[in-house]
């Protein structure tokens, strides 16, 4: 998972997949990329399963890129991030647009609650311990991302998650920063990174107010902390998908229950669980 959904343009790509862009072209209009690093994400998610290449034209040959059930479930993942954006990142050029869920027709947040007791969860209350097939040294990148460069910034719908998130080892050192590492040397030596990727990161961070530094220590802000459904909900659809024999990399448990924490997405106004085919976005004006 953090390979795969650590790196902007699979995000951007899987983002715009799910609004409906289907064939090269629509990519291409769609986001500032070049066609070589669309075709090398194009091939990488056709290979995960994330989408399905079905040939649409003999001569010459084309074929269109469709959503699969695997990309299908990211959408948690993706209604986090733009609650998060939304709340958190006020400048964009263009405002984000509302929720609307649609089975009770109310302008909603979603709300993150425990799948074992129904009552809503925060990182306060959720503790993290590694499963059977979990460790840093298991559960860290094996490849960095390229940097992206000061023009392409704010590429997509959600600009600041993804200079945040949109990378590989940004991913692992939230996750660090959510079990408690705030020390420079204790992300660099866990994680194993770059001593240069851990410093760019956290200039990132604490440039977007995600982190404050104070005696040598990096600790996450309220706006931090608010990326928790994000970062729970990658986490199940990753257990979800990339299973293994061992047992999970990650377990969870919600100490207000002491039960398995499951995160369930729902509407702020009926309380109930949210489906993505229930979610519309709604301008501020309708």
């Amino acid at each position: 998972m953090l390979g795969l959904l650590g790196d902007e343009w699979t995000l951007l790509v899987v983002q715009q997949a799910l609004l409906g862009a289907t064939r090269f072209g629509d990519f291409r209009a769609r986001l500032p990329i070049s066609n070589s690093v669309l075709t090398a994400r194009l091939r990488l998610l056709t290979g995960e399963a994330l989408l399905e290449s079905l040939p649409y034209q003999s001569n010459p040959p084309r074929s269109e890129y469709v959503i699969t059930e695997r990309s299908r479930s990211l959408w948690p993942v993706l209604l986090s991030i733009w609650e998060w954006e939304r709340h958190w990142v006020p400048d964009h050029d263009d405002p984000l647009p509302g929720m609307r869920h649609a089975s009770c027709g109310g302008d909603f947040a979603p709300v993150v609650t425990c799948g074992s007791c129904a009552e809503a969860a925060s990182e306060k209350d959720v503790v993290a311990q590694w499963g059977p097939s979990g460790s840093w040294s298991r559960s860290i990148p094996v490849a960095a991302t390229r940097r992206r460069s000061a023009s392409d910034q704010s590429a997509g719908l959600f600009p600041q998650t993804m200079s945040v998130m949109g990378n590989r080892w940004g991913f692992a050192l939230l996750v660090a920063a959510f079990v408690g590492m705030s020390r420079f040397t204790d992300f660099q030596t866990q994680l194993g990174a770059p001593p240069g990727s851990i410093a760019d990161r956290l200039a990132i961070f604490t440039a977007n107010g995600v982190f404050e530094m104070s005696d040598n220590r990096y600790r996450l802000t309220e706006k931090g902390r608010a990326l928790f459904p994000v970062l729970v909900t990658a986490l199940q659809w990753a257990q979800r998908w990339y299973q293994s024999a061992e047992g999970p990399a990650v377990a969870l448990v919600h100490t207000a229950c002491g039960r398995r924490f499951v995160p369930v997405l729902t509407c702020d106004q009926c309380s109930e669980p949210l489906r993505g085919a229930h979610v519309a976005a709604v301008e501020k004006n309708s």
